[in-house]
């Protein structure tokens, strides 16, 4: 059974920190790339980092660059997301997502709140 949970979200105040966790289960991780989506209150989910397979590549949406930082480790089968300088505008729930190297598996998890106010 394929699982995704998300954890590590919250309330934080406008410039602190979290670090959000995807731990994955039922597929062959290190065969995923994985991604962290966000979709905010009355807008569309958008893709907000990626990460390859090896971790050898990361991309990041204009917003979040040098601020987010998407890593993974294959060993425990999981993806992170460091979050820092945060700002009310990252407010939203989290989502973590895997899509297998050859397009055929797209998985999704239950997602995570963020919520950055004062």
């Amino acid at each position: 059974q394929v699982q995704l949970v998300e954890s590590g979200g919250g309330l934080v105040q406008p410039g602190g920190s979290l670090r959000l966790s995807c731990a994955a289960s039922g597929f062959t991780f290190s065969s995923y790339v994985m991604s962290w989506y966000r979709q905010a209150p009355g807008k569309e989910r958008e893709l907000v980092a990626t990460i390859t397979r090896l971790g050898h590549l990361t991309t990041y949406e204009d917003s979040v660059k040098g601020r987010f930082t998407i890593s993974r480790d294959n060993t425990k089968n999981t993806v992170y997301l460091q979050m820092n300088s945060l700002n009310p505008e990252d407010t939203a729930v989290y989502y973590c997502n895997a899509v297998s190297f050859n397009n055929l598996y797209n998985y999704w998890g239950q997602g995570t709140q963020v919520t950055v106010s004062s």
